[in-house]
This record gives C-alpha cells, sequence and structure tokens, in this order.
C-alpha cells in the first residue's frame, strides 16, 4: 500500500539514501548518483525546521516502508517574491506510472492555496522530459520560457524549460 504523508526528522537519513538511487536512475535530476552534499544531521534539522511550516512543505511517498518519492513546495521569504513558491518532484523509477505524481501535485496545489496563500508555483523541468511535462500541463503549468545549458551532464548542455501555474 502506498501512502503519501509529510516528512518528519526521522526520515532524514532513508531520504538521503534515496536520492543516491533516484540520482542514478535518470538524469532528470540536478544531481546525480552521488546524492545530495548534506549530512544526516544537517537533513535532520532542515527537516524539523520546516515540519510546521505554513509556507514550506515537504511530502514522502512510502511504500512497503520505503520512501519511493518526495515533493518538496518551499515559498520564498522576500516581501517581492513572498507571492510565489518553487517545487520539486521526485519519483523512484520503479513507480513511475502509478499516479504518485498526480497525488504529490493534488497536496501540493492544495496546500499551496489554503495554507500558503500562494499565487505562482514554478518549477523547472528537462525540456525533453515529456512524461514529467505531461504531468505538469495536467495541472494547468504553462512553459514560460526555456533556459539553454540549465544542466551540464557528461560535458553536455542540457536545456530546461520554466513553468509556471498560477492559482
Amino acid at each position: 500500500m502506498l501512502e503519501i504523508r509529510k516528512v518528519t526528522a526521522s526520515d532524514a537519513k532513508n531520504i538521503l539514501e534515496y536520492c543516491k538511487v533516484i540520482g542514478g536512475e535518470s538524469d532528470n535530476l540536478t544531481f546525480g548518483a552521488e546524492g545530495v552534499d548534506i549530512t544526516v544531521d544537517r537533513e535532520r534539522e532542515y527537516l524539523e525546521s520546516i515540519l510546521h511550516s505554513d509556507r514550506q512543505l515537504y511530502l514522502v511517498a512510502v511504500s512497503d516502508g520505503e520512501i519511493v518519492g518526495t515533493a518538496v513546495f518551499t515559498s520564498f521569504a522576500k516581501p517581492r517574491l513572498a507571492h510565489r513558491a518553487e517545487i520539486s518532484l521526485s519519483v523512484k523509477k520503479a513507480m513511475w506510472g502509478n499516479h504518485i505524481g498526480t497525488r504529490f501535485m493534488e497536496k501540493i496545489i492544495d496546500f499551496a492555496k489554503n495554507t500558503a496563500k500562494t499565487e505562482i508555483i514554478s518549477l523547472e523541468v528537462r525540456s525533453d522530459n515529456r512524461r514529467a511535462i505531461a504531468l505538469y500541463e495536467k495541472f494547468g503549468f504553462e512553459t514560460v520560457g526555456t533556459f539553454p545549458g540549465f544542466m551540464k551532464i557528461n560535458g553536455e548542455e542540457v536545456n530546461c524549460d520554466i513553468m509556471r501555474l498560477r492559482l
């Protein structure tokens, strides 16, 4: 059974291990199989700091006790940017096609509208990641531009689309 829930500080170690797995499964992320460069203690501190925030949300998808997806919503703190938030989603490759991204998006948009009171959600996605782009378009996101060379993977520049949803 799949559960989507808010992250807890005790998820820190498993999240960092999850990042190494998904980083090695595709080139759709800003990191590879090395995962993210942060200690378990720093990750735990970060997770504790946002647990009760009405401006940030961190969700995990858990199947049989294993993290198989993450979704992060972060509002900007600066007054001129406070109407905006950014999101990032990831799902373990073996779980693609199980509508985890859809469930994440429903919860994120609800949080953005009803708790964070966000007006615009934005994200960056590889321009050739049709599966992810289709998910975002399903929820009303539109491409507002392309950032040539947003990432560089194995010496090759990779373009990313900048998408936004006006709530």
